[in-house]
């Protein structure tokens, strides 16, 4: 049962790191943060679901309220500045980066399921195709998030002190995590065709044999009765 060869065991590898390292990125608030050279930076650092600042005021809207602290981007207190917040290219992040999430623990899931089946289980092929078209479709969603992410995350609109904000952390184990998910979805389907291929091969091999002992029979029989 489960990897029996190199091709299979590197899938799995890189299944489990690509999830940890996805699950990591997906509750870390370092997917951007400030690059310390500011005394006082009204900006911290903000991951997909919590952000941190320091004194900080929306210069933009008339009222007095400043943050400081970390909370959930969608805390009731943040609600007079949810536009600034939240934007669309954001909350796109936020989509696609959960189903790109959701889809890795799927495949998690399948992926134990695949290490418990014994190979001449009649779902073998089709659990190995599952798992590998997850994971491509995770990376597709992935890859989508981190390019949005990259492109407008460290804007000169969003966070105040654009120019000392960089990637964070967070950032970068996502990019890598989902780049995990690139061969192993690849290496489960190329090891889903070489199973159907080996099975035919089986196949046609016993039906081969079959034949060959039925020839035999025949001629076996053939011969008793020209005998006699």
């Amino acid at each position: 049962m489960g990897a029996r060869n190199k091709n299979s065991k590197f899938a799995v590898a890189f299944t489990t790191i690509g999830f940890i390292l996805i699950l990591i990125a997906f509750v870390s608030p370092y997917w951007l943060v400030t690059d310390g050279r500011l005394v006082a930076p009204k900006f911290l650092n903000l991951g997909l679901w919590e952000v941190c600042f320091n004194n900080f005021q929306d210069v933009h809207r008339f009222y007095d309220t400043r943050f400081t602290g970390c909370m959930w981007v969608f805390e009731e207190e943040y609600y007079i500045i949810h536009d600034f917040l939240l934007p669309g290219f954001y909350v796109a992040v936020q989509f696609f980066f959960t189903l790109c999430f959701t889809l890795d623990l799927i495949a998690i899931l399948v992926t134990l399921v695949f290490l418990k089946s014994p190979r001449d289980d009649d779902r073998y092929v089709f659990i190995l195709l599952t798992n590998g078209a997850t994971q491509l479709f995770a990376a597709f969603c992935g890859l989508i998030a981190v390019i949005i992410f990259g492109a407008r995350g460290d804007g000169r609109d969003w966070m105040p002190n654009w120019q000392n904000n960089n990637m964070g952390w967070a950032f970068a184990f996502a990019c890598i995590g989902v780049l995990f998910l690139i061969p192993a979805g690849v290496l489960f389907i190329v090891e889903a065709r070489r199973e159907r291929y080996k099975r035919l091969n089986e196949i046609g091999t016993r039906e081969a044999s079959a034949y060959t002992i039925d020839e035999h029979a025949r001629k076996y029989r053939g011969s008793i009765h020209t005998d006699i």
